[in-house]
This record gives C-alpha cells, structure tokens and sequence, in this order.
C-alpha cells in the first residue's frame, strides 16, 4: 500500500505540473509540484506557495480530488489493516480481537468499504451546506462561488487536509461561528477514526460495552481537547498577535477552533507566527500526538500516547500487568506503542537537524514545528515553509510521506511478524535508570 501512495503522489506530481494547472503562464516547478501533491495526498496542508492565487480553477480541482483519495484511501488502508491483522492472529487472539471490534467489520471487506465512503460524503455534504448558505447570504458571494468553496473546504476538513482558498486561511473568519464550527467538526469527524465512529453510532447508549480501543480513543481526545482549549485562552489570552484584540466569545471560539485544528486540521483561525513560545511548545505536542487510529489525522496516535501513560503508572506502581478497565493489555501491543512512539522522536529529531542543517537562519523552535506540522501531517506552518530552499523542502516531502503510511506500516509489520519461540534465553537485567 506505500507503493499505490508513491503512485498517486508521482501522478499528482505530473498533473500539478501541467501548464494549465497554474494560473501564471507556464508550469510549476518540480519540487513545488512534488511537495503540493505530497502534502495533499497525505492530507498535510502544508504549501510552498499561496495556494488560492498560484494555482488555477483546474489545480484547486485537482488539489481536491487528490486530498480525497488520500483521505478515503488512508482510512480504508488503517481500517483493512486492522482486518489483515485480526485473520492472522491465533484463534484465542483473534476471539480477543472480535470482542475488542465489537463486530464492526464482520469480515465484510465490501461493506466496510461501503459504510466509509457513504460516511465520508455525507458527512462532507452536510458540511458544504452549511458553508454554502453561510458564504452566499452572509458574505453576498455568488451561489456557485459559494457552493465551490464549501465544498472545497469540506472536503479539505474532514479529510485533515487544511488547503484553504485564502492566503490567511480562517484568519478573516475567527469570530463566525457558522464557518469555524462546522470545518472543526469535520475535522473531529475524520480524525476520531471509522472504528469509533461506528461503535459509538451502535453502543452509544451504552459506554460500559465500549471496547477498549474506543474509551482509550473517546476520553483521550476530550481529555486532550480541554487541555490544549485551555492552553490557547490561558497563554495567547492578551497576546495582541493571537487572541488580544477579539471579543470574549471570539476568543473563546478561536481558541476551540485552534485546539480542533492542532491535532491535525491544518487550518489556522488566528496568526500561528506570532503564538507565544509556551503554546508553540504546547502545540508541538498536540501535534506529536495526533489523532485517532484508523482516521485521516497524523502522528503516533491518541491511542499510543494513552498506552505508554498507562505502561509507565503500572511501572510506578509496581504492577504485574498494564490495566485498562479491567483488561489487560498484551506486552505485544505494549511493544509496538513504544517503537511506534521512539520511531516517531526519531523522524521528528532526524528531521529538526537536516532543517538546520540545510538553512542557515531558520531558530530551532520553528523549525521543530514545520517538521512536527509535516511528520504528523497537520500541516499547521509559522510561515517559513515557502522560505525554505529546495532541499529543506525535500526534508519536509520525505517526513508528510513516512509521517504518513511509516507508523501504520510499521505497526502492522510488527503485529503480522509477531511469534512465538518454542525456548527462550536466560534473563538478565541491565540497569535502568
């Protein structure tokens, strides 16, 4: 499957450069192609040009299509790879599996192919309307103006993509509840992962048959969603830069609007090159963290950040077994949150020094956070991404492609090479600490 994303990414990449996609005369350059097709069939956002003004009607089109086949192609990827996995486990394990999926799937490959694509329209159709109505009666564009740009928008938030059709990207519209909510929903809606999505629409009612993958996916984003909500107003509160001169419930709205967006929306409601040192920190980490398995958002995953939390109080307390509401989690999936999250350190720091080593005057803050933005595919950019030269450019396409497919490649490389030998070694026990 990494192959058929180098295959849509190399002909988005010759399409983009066709001379009608542009609209100045002639073609884009290599690298400018490469990176914006990259970033879209990742669903990144990220831009080496201003996206509304650079490209043509026919590259804005064609932006959209390839944002939605990276989108629907990376959630059926995640949710069949978990299907993949289950067939190959034990029978006990895959017992266990069934009861943690809740039946979701059914081993109807079809069907699940089927209920993502008719979620994903609708949930995109609904948003386009809102927008739709919302540009046309109260910004006075025309219908068809109108209808475009919901739906562009649409599709680009519920697949995390973050392409907007304006250089200051929801800047002009922080304080209109009817356009921030909406995007931000969509990019909850596709971020949360199909498996939640479903199990929640079926056991609603009742949160006490929740599997444990869904709890972990369910609490961990509203416990992380406050948190980086609180952030937002307590830091950039009287920041004049970011929130300072908005009314109280503009602050209010752009701070939740910024917080949807952080864990990998890629749109920006207020001016992210002018955040505080603290919340860029803060921000990193939200970044760093992502979203939900089996979704369209980017880094290690709410579900691998909760586990390691776990992993580490059972240590503390001096616990036999890691223990999520009483179950216990197999020391393979303990395994595989660890190499999924010290892979992901080390892409980020690799990443961080070949920025600086190939630019000169980038500070290290802002360069750990455009390869945060590109590892996690947030596409969230202080503004030096369009300053960086060819090569730190090229730094960023390699972190939206191996931030994208590599942890859910590698992931499900462990789990399918899992065995069990017929002897083990002696124990020993090195220091620690």
């Amino acid at each position: 499957m990494p192959i058929a994303f180098l295959g849509a990414i190399a002909v988005g990449t010759a399409l983009m450069m066709v001379p009608a996609a542009r609209a100045e005369p002639g073609h884009a350059p290599f690298v400018t192609a490469l990176f914006t097709a990259t970033s879209a069939v990742c669903v990144t956002g990220l831009s080496v040009v201003d996206t509304p003004t650079y490209w043509s009607g026919f590259g804005l089109v064609l932006l959209t299509v390839l944002s939605q086949i990276g989108g629907f192609g990376i959630m059926t990827l995640a949710t069949l790879l978990s299907l993949l996995v289950s067939r190959r486990l034990g029978l006990r394990s895959r017992l266990l599996a069934q009861a943690e999926s809740a039946g979701l799937f059914g081993g109807n490959i079809g069907g699940v192919l089927i209920r993502v694509a008719l979620l994903m329209f609708a949930s995109e159709a609904a948003i386009s309307v809102v927008l739709t109505l919302r540009f046309w009666l109260a910004y006075d564009y025309p219908f068809g103006r109108a209808a475009w740009e919901a739906v562009f928008h649409a599709v680009q938030a519920f697949n995390n993509a973050g392409f907007a059709l304006y250089p200051d990207s929801l800047v002009r519209f922080v304080g209109d509840w009817w356009i921030c909510v909406p995007l931000a929903l969509g990019v909850l809606g596709g971020s949360i992962g199909f498996p939640v999505i479903f199990e929640l629409a079926r056991e609603w009612r009742t949160a006490g048959l929740w599997s444990t993958h869904t709890r972990l996916t369910v609490w961990g984003t509203l416990l992380l969603s406050l948190f980086g909500f609180l952030v937002f107003l307590t830091f950039e509160w009287s920041n004049p830069g970011t929130l300072g001169p908005l009314s109280t419930p503009a602050k209010v709205l752009a701070a939740f609007t910024q917080d949807v967006m952080t864990r990998s929306g890629g749109f920006n409601s207020i001016n992210l090159g002018a955040m505080n040192t603290e919340t860029i920190a803060v921000t990193n980490g939200m970044m760093f963290i992502g979203g939900g398995s089996a979704s369209t958002a980017g880094g290690i995953k709410v579900t691998t950040f909760l586990l390691l939390a776990f992993v580490i109080w059972a240590e503390i307390r001096g616990e036999p077994d890691v223990v999520v509401r009483k179950r216990r989690i197999a020391e393979e999936t303990q395994r595989q949150a660890i190499t999924v999250a010290l892979l992901g350190v080390a892409l980020v720091g690799g990443g961080t020094l070949a920025l600086i080593l190939f630019t000169d005057d980038v500070p290290f803050d802002r360069a750990l956070f455009e390869v945060t933005s590109a590892f996690a595919t947030v596409g969230l950019s202080t503004g030096i991404t369009p300053e960086l030269n060819s090569a730190a450019q090229m730094v960023l396409v390699v972190l939206m492609y191996v931030g994208r497919v590599g942890t859910i490649a590698v992931g499900t490389a462990i789990a399918l090479n899992t065995r069990r030998r017929l002897y083990r070694y002696p124990e020993e026990r090195p220091l620690v600490g």
